[in-house]
């Protein structure tokens, strides 16, 4: 007889996901890799309102997360910036409701990045007017440079 050990989503731990997180005061940029995490896809953008630790709760479950990687908004000389605080507590009360581990990772120029990806890959003027699309993708950057970093 075969007998499976239960997984959270009945998914392998094989098939665990990191997640990224690009916290902003209107939106929050999400991003997953993976199941072998090994790619980062930019998956969505939420609003930053009473419903977001839900949000994210129920996409973590989704894609059965493992790790969330959130990104730290230091200054250009690397020191904390005014917003710094506030990521740091949201991450606490992030880490709280969920028991996953959380990194705080640099994020300086993500967003640039991110624009200047979707500048090149995006056809339409209307289309990269969208906040959303830069939230989701700086979060895609963030966690591209930590799987970079981890695999060195």
């Amino acid at each position: 007889m075969n007998v499976s050990t239960p997984t959270i989503n009945n998914m392998p731990e094989t098939e665990s996901r990191i997640m990224s997180i690009d916290y902003g005061e209107k939106r929050v940029g999400i991003a997953v890799t993976d199941p072998l995490n090994i790619f980062a896809y930019p998956l969505t953008t939420l609003d930053n309102d009473a419903n977001l630790t839900a949000n994210i709760l129920k996409l973590i479950a989704e894609y059965n997360v493992t790790k969330i990687i959130i990104g730290n908004p230091l200054k250009e000389n690397g020191e904390e910036s005014k917003v710094s605080p506030v990521v740091k507590e949201f991450s606490r009360k992030l880490q709280s409701a969920t028991g996953i581990d959380i990194e705080l990772v640099d994020e300086r120029y993500t967003s640039n990045i991110a624009q200047r990806r979707i500048i090149e890959s995006v056809p339409t003027k209307k289309k990269r007017r969208d906040k959303g699309l830069i939230d989701k993708n700086a979060a895609a950057i963030l966690l591209e440079d930590y799987l970079r970093k981890k695999s060195n």
